[in-house]
C-alpha cells in the first residue's frame, strides 16, 4: 500500500527511528509466496511509478524526479482476512522469520533503485505519522502485477 506524502515519520519506543519528507509511506505486506524476484520487481515499479504532479499539475513525475524518498513499513495486516466472523485471521500473512527477510530484501532494492530509504523495525509497535499528499493512495498487488512468477 502506497501513499504519497508531504511528510511521515515512524516513531518506536518514543523515539523516532525514520521520517522522510516529500515522497512514499509504504506499508509492505509479505506473503510466503513472495520471492526475492517478486521483491525486487516490485521495488524497481515502485522507483518509476510516476505519480507526482509536473509543471502543468499532471501526474507524470518519479520518486528520482522529485528526489523524494520512502518510509517503509512492515504491515502483517494488510493479509487480514475478515470473511469469517469478526476477528480477522492472519494465516495468509507470511511467517515471521522469511516476511522479516523478504522486508529487508524489499528496503535494500529499493535503495539500489537509488531511493533513500528509511524503515521502521519488523515486528515492533510503531506509530506512524503522516501527511497523505493528493490523497494519493495506491495498492499494488504482486499477485496481480506478476501472476507467473
Amino acid at each position: 500500500m502506497i501513499q504519497r506524502v508531504t511528510h511521515a515519520s515512524v516513531t518506536i519506543d518514543g523515539k523516532v527511528h525514520g521520517a522522510i519528507d516529500q515522497g512514499f509511506m509504504i506499508l509492505v505486506g509479505i506473503i510466503d509466496s513472495d520471492t526475492e524476484e517478486t521483491v525486487s520487481k516490485m521495488a524497481a515499479k515502485i522507483a518509476k511509478l510516476r505519480v507526482f504532479e509536473d509543471s502543468q499539475g499532471k501526474m507524470n513525475l518519479a520518486l528520482k524526479d522529485i528526489n523524494g524518498s520512502v518510509l517503509s513499513i512492515s504491515q502483517f495486516t494488510l493479509y487480514a482476512d475478515c470473511h469469517k466472523g469478526n476477528r480477522p485471521s492472519f494465516a495468509g500473512a507470511g511467517a515471521p522469520a522469511y516476511a522479516e527477510k523478504m522486508y529487508l530484501y524489499f528496503n535494500e532494492c529499493l535503495r539500489r533503485e537509488g531511493i533513500r530509504t528509511e524503515e521502521g523495525i519488523f515486528g515492533a509497535d510503531m506509530k506512524v505519522e503522516l501527511l497523505n499528499d493528493g490523497p494519493v493512495t495506491i495498492c499494488l498487488d504482486s499477485k496481480e502485477l506478476f501472476p507467473n512468477i
